[in-house]
């Protein structure tokens, strides 16, 4: 079963050591591999900041990736969606589909969220296959958007309006419990 839980202190260097694997940070559009430091104020930011919350994407009882909603105190009740799946064992096997499902039911219902919105690497084919399953639609395309590793990347632009999700959700939601990915 996969589940969405709150963050612990413990997370933080488990997160810190997925980050520094290649096939992880390949993805993520930092400009560059944060310090030691620098990851620990942002997980502590994370934590702490009302303008963001996170959960780690759990797998049974094991950690398997992160979620994060930003910009949560904005009048326009929208917030920055991102995920990724740190652990090997998890990728490709439907957890990161059942841990959005988990995630969008808290941005739109927990959250009061009318909108989530990602930025995606053109080139990151799971990321968007699996975003496009739970609902997300692509809402624009942007050229040389991300400087990764000295090479200018594209980013593909997708949201999800909790509207859509009310018309969609059930019906993602319940396949995913009869395969059972999540609890019902």
């Amino acid at each position: 079963m996969i589940s969405l839980r709150e963050l612990q202190d413990a997370d933080e260097q488990v997160l810190f050591a997925w980050r520094r694997e290649p096939e992880v940070d390949r993805w993520m559009s930092d400009a560059a591999f944060p310090s030691e430091a620098a990851h620990k104020a942002w997980f502590d930011a994370l934590r702490g900041d009302p303008d963001m919350r996170g959960w780690m994407i759990v797998q049974g009882e094991k950690p398997a990736g992160l979620l994060t909603l930003t910009g949560l105190q904005n009048h326009h009740r929208r917030a920055a969606w991102n995920w990724f799946l740190g652990s090997v064992e998890a990728r490709g096997r439907g957890v990161g589909r059942a841990a959005q499902v988990l995630g969008i039911d808290k941005a739109f219902g927990e959250l009061g969220l009318e909108k989530v919105f990602a930025e995606v690497m053109a080139d990151n084919d799971p990321a968007l296959k699996a975003q496009t399953a739970v609902g997300f639609l692509r809402e624009g395309y942007l050229r040389a958007h991300v400087l990764k590793d000295g090479v200018r990347r594209d980013v593909v632009l997708l949201g999800l309006l909790a509207d859509e999700w009310k018309s969609s959700g059930d019906r993602v939601r319940q396949s995913l419990i009869d395969a059972r990915m999540i609890a019902a």
